[in-house]
């Protein structure tokens, strides 16, 4: 006959008692997250910037702004992978330096329309500004919204300068003078210039 008295040891004591479950399972997961994310903040490929990136301009800036209040990140990854199909399709596989001005960065793998990590320079701003007023005037089959608001609202001058500053402290190299004249570049323009801007630069840092 079994012995129900034989006290209970080694691993079916963890399984049997669900709050040191709950706890050994925890810190498995914590000593794991630490393991592969610390030494990414000293690993100086994923925190120099990529030679030749800048950081965005005040109208760059608020057109990103912009892109991600609309939830374009929705539908568009920013992350090309290092395989083939990718490279021969949006061009250079994305590298972590060329993000690291990005608070948030825009990677993702939600492809409902194409990557957009290349295509600063791809088209032209006309081209840029008839796709966000009606996509569908360029691309018949395409199914992304119209944002033709874009093209009447005018960026907030105001904002641009604590933003900027913002990011100074992050690590963005800002200096006074682009701080200072923020308001200035952005005075007038639309919100469509503005994305249009972030488009226009997105991935031209790798040639």
């Amino acid at each position: 006959m079994a012995d129900n008295n034989k006290p209970v040891a080694g691993h079916e004591k963890i399984e049997t008692n669900n709050f040191l479950m709950i706890v050994l399972v925890l810190l498995t997961v914590l000593v794991g997250g630490v393991v592969e994310i610390v030494p990414l903040f000293f690993q100086r490929s994923t925190t120099e910037a990529a030679t030749g990136l800048k950081p965005y301009t005040a109208l760059q800036l608020a057109g990103r702004d912009i892109y991600v209040r609309e939830g374009c990140y929705n539908c568009h990854s920013q992350m090309i992978r290092p395989f083939r199909a990718e490279t021969l399709r949006y061009g250079h596989y994305s590298t972590a330096g060329e993000f690291v001005y990005d608070r948030p960065f825009q990677w993702g793998s939600k492809r409902t329309g194409p990557d957009l990590h290349r295509v600063g320079g791809k088209y032209n701003d006309e081209w840029h500004r008839i796709h966000l007023i009606n996509p569908r005037d360029l691309v018949p089959e395409s199914n992304m919204p119209a944002y033709p608001w874009l093209a009447t609202a005018t960026v907030d001058p105001a904002e641009m300068p604590g933003k900027l500053k913002a990011l100074r402290l992050l690590g963005a190299p800002y200096s006074d003078a682009e701080i200072a004249g923020a308001a200035e570049a952005v005075k007038g323009r639309t919100e469509m210039d503005a994305v249009i801007a972030y488009l226009q630069v997105l991935g031209t840092a790798v040639k």
